[in-house]
């Protein structure tokens, strides 16, 4: 695949290139599909698009500019100013007519292979840097849940780019010394499972450090509410060697990201009475998130944070839908029995900014 392309598939890049093209977050889901592990269809909008769209456009000398003004110890004021005046420039300066017809084609065949019309898609920003060893972007970029339509997703493209420019990543950059031409930015465009239950999973306890169990939060629903630490969620504990279920928390979950069909797009909205004390996971699909996050964990040889989804039509015995994978570190932890240490092979984690609550 040259790396003048810009658009890749999830099933058909390089997987030697697969992160370089398409960002850490596609390039793992690549890198997964590969593997025999259960991911959603999909494309990127490459890094090498985002390039020549800031470089044509002119984008490149104006965001510079307003780095520049900032300086190297700007106020936090003046950084999120500086970030509403990129993002601002990302939104009002449309792609060429070739870019823009490119990821229009590569929409309507998400949709064709879907077999839906103008499938809902999620649009996630894929920075190349973002799970680098000595800097997690994680949690810093946008992603936008429920978008159809090709002009929607046109623009959710340009907002993803702009998020590269939050205050958060800014800031970031700046304390790390880390130019933003460094870590350029691709947008996965991926069809939006139609969730009962989703959550994230990880293969060693992300505060105590056990490597002994996966522990496994989950919500009814799109997981935005629990990854944007909106909502408490049902905390699972398994072992890893026998599968044993430990622990099994039911939250009282008051907040559910649904589908507005209205909007056209997933949204926070108040959960119904009925689900909001209700165990969200049975026996057979926590041994299914558990077994999925099992395998990743073998297959890249260090401890992983895995976001998932159990779509409505999953029956027993199918694998659960990964939708992102990456590093995680904790807080404190032994090496494993099979040699490695978790704190020092992992990159960093972060979870909304902070420790899980009450974990």
């Amino acid at each position: 695949m040259a790396d003048t392309a810009s658009v890749v598939w999830v099933d058909a890049v390089d997987p030697e290139q697969a992160v370089a093209l398409a960002g850490s977050k596609m390039g793992r889901l690549t890198e997964l599909h590969l593997a025999g592990v259960e991911v959603p269809q999909g494309f990127a909008v490459t890094v090498e698009a985002y390039r020549r769209h800031c470089a044509e456009s002119g984008l490149d000398a104006r965001i510079d500019e307003v780095i520049e003004w900032l300086g190297t110890d700007p106020a936090d004021a003046a950084v999120e100013d500086a970030s509403a005046r990129i993002r601002a420039l990302f939104e009002s300066t449309p792609m060429s007519d070739a870019l823009a017809a490119e990821i229009t084609d590569a929409y309507d065949e998400l949709s064709l292979r879907c077999v839906d019309v103008n499938v809902p898609t999620a649009v996630r920003s894929s920075a190349t840097g973002e799970d680098a060893a000595d800097a997690s972007f994680a949690g810093i970029f946008d992603t936008y849940l429920g978008v159809a339509g090709a002009a929607r997703v046109l623009d959710a493209v340009r907002q993803c780019w702009g998020s590269l420019f939050t205050g958060r990543a800014l800031s970031y950059r700046l304390r790390k010394n880390i130019s933003h031409h460094a870590m350029p930015i691709a947008v996965g465009v991926i069809e939006l499972i139609h969730a009962r239950a989703s959550g994230v999973a990880f293969s060693v306890h992300p505060v105590t450090g056990k490597p002994d169990r996966i522990v496994i939060e989950t919500s009814w629903g799109w997981g935005e509410a629990i990854v944007q630490g909106l909502v408490n969620p049902d905390h699972v504990e398994v072992g890893k060697s026998d599968g044993r279920i430990l622990k099994y928390d039911v939250a009282h979950k008051t907040v559910v990201s649904a589908f507005d069909f209205a909007d056209g797009r997933v949204t926070e909205i108040d959960m119904p009475a009925k689900l909001a004390d209700r165990k969200v996971l049975d026996d057979e699909q926590i041994a299914a998130v558990a077994a999925a996050v099992t395998s990743i964990e073998e297959h890249y040889g260090y401890p992983v944070d895995v976001e998932w989804v159990i779509s409505r039509h999953r029956r027993a015995g199918d694998p659960v839908c990964i939708v992102q994978s990456r590093p995680v570190t904790v807080t404190a932890a032994a090496p494993t029995a099979s040699g490695y240490d978790p704190v020092a092979l992992a990159q960093k984690f972060v979870f909304s900014g902070k420790p899980i609550p009450g974990r």
